[in-house]
């Protein structure tokens, strides 16, 4: 094993959502102060955890599931209900009204989802032990996400090996943030990095190339920021200078995250992921998707039907700038997501084994059905 001990420091510094000991609060880092503050804040209403989700205070879709889950619990633990139907007719309008905070990340769904499955089938116990073991269910699903990323991390790693060569270290693309930051523990784009410095790989073993992931910068911000500090190689790239860097050689392969994967195999991201697809498939270079099980939607035949959440324009024209850098009233195009083909992707890497084409058939194989 390598020494690892910064790595951890690090891990505890930005622990992406824990619930307070006492139940009083959700406490997340505020990733839209990212790299330059780090600031933990308390969610207590459910309009402060529906605008931290809406508004990217917390983001990536394991991490996003994690926090729907404490946020439930809390709420749930704050109703009061002399009978199960009332509070559970309370706790389904808290549950939807989390839900429609953002579209596209299925564990968002799935996690709530959970957590109602939960209340459910306890609805014969008395209510305070149905609120106890809410929060039991929520630290489960976080303590679950680490081991996922962790058995993401463990078969990325092994392509990593097979990869390397002696004396040169291994060119990574990825794209936006599927790193410690987007889940509770490891990232699934970065845990295969992240794994190999638990292997005994030191940092310049590696060389990680982030597309800066406009237009809010998730690679730039996170990525990078997070890679830098765990001792990494690391190299940060406008989106649009992907091809130029891959046509020199200085990439080996691509890992990235997803937010939801369709049954076919069609895998939805942040926007630009696509075309990093496109590009690698061209120069002949590895594309793996990095997928929790629980982002694979088997119910979402293809991935023409995964919708597609817009964004607010100024994202685009003004957020990033002192001063605005496009002609007022202009029309702007800002998708949160795009939709990789299933064509372009070498690999789905979920914790339960690796999956190749034709992708229902392997989610079938690994148990992965439609809920």
């Amino acid at each position: 094993m390598g020494d690892t001990s910064n790595v951890e420091a690090f891990f505890d510094k930005v622990i992406t959502v824990k619930m307070l000991p006492d139940h009083t609060a959700v406490n997340i880092i505020d990733q839209t102060l990212l790299p330059e503050t780090i600031k933990r804040i308390n969610l207590t209403t459910k309009e402060e955890m529906w605008d931290a989700i809406k508004k990217l205070r917390v983001r990536g879709a394991p991490a996003i599931g994690v926090t729907a889950a404490y946020c439930i619990a809390l709420l749930a633990s704050e109703i009061e209900a002399s009978d199960f139907d009332s509070f559970y007719k309370e706790f389904k309008a808290d549950k939807d009204y989390l839900a429609s905070s953002r579209p596209t990340a299925v564990n968002l769904f799935w996690a709530l989802n959970r957590m109602d499955q939960k209340a459910l089938f306890e609805k014969d116990k008395p209510l305070d032990q149905i609120k106890e073991d809410l929060f039991v269910e929520a630290d489960k699903i976080r303590e679950e996400d680490v081991q996922i990323s962790r058995n993401i991390g463990e078969i990325g790693y092994r392509i990593l090996k097979d990869l390397k060569k002696d004396g040169q270290p291994v060119g990574i693309m990825t794209h936006c943030n599927a790193g410690t930051l987007a889940t509770a523990k490891y990232g699934t784009a970065t845990a295969p990095m992240y794994i190999a410095l638990e292997h005994g790989w030191a940092g310049t073993d590696m060389h990680v190339y982030c597309d800066e992931t406009r237009p809010l910068l998730q690679g730039a911000r996170l990525t990078s920021f997070e890679l830098h500090n765990a001792g990494i190689t690391t190299t940060l790239q406008c989106d649009n200078m992907a091809s130029i860097l891959m046509k020199s050689g200085k990439i080996q392969v691509v890992f990235v995250g997803c937010d939801r994967v369709a049954k076919n195999g069609d895998a939805a991201n942040k926007i630009g992921t696509s075309g990093v697809a496109i590009l690698a498939h061209y120069y002949g270079i590895p594309f793996y998707v990095c997928a929790p099980s629980s982002t694979i939607d088997m119910a979402t035949p293809t991935g023409d039907q995964i919708p597609i959440e817009m964004r607010d324009k100024d994202e685009v024209t003004e957020m990033w700038y002192k001063e605005r850098m496009a002609p007022e009233g202009i029309d702007v195009f800002n998708p949160a997501f795009d939709v990789t083909d299933h064509s372009l992707i070498t690999g789905i890497i979920t914790e339960k084994g690796m999956c190749h084409a034709p992708y229902d058939k392997a989610f079938e194989k690994l148990g992965i059905v439609a809920k």
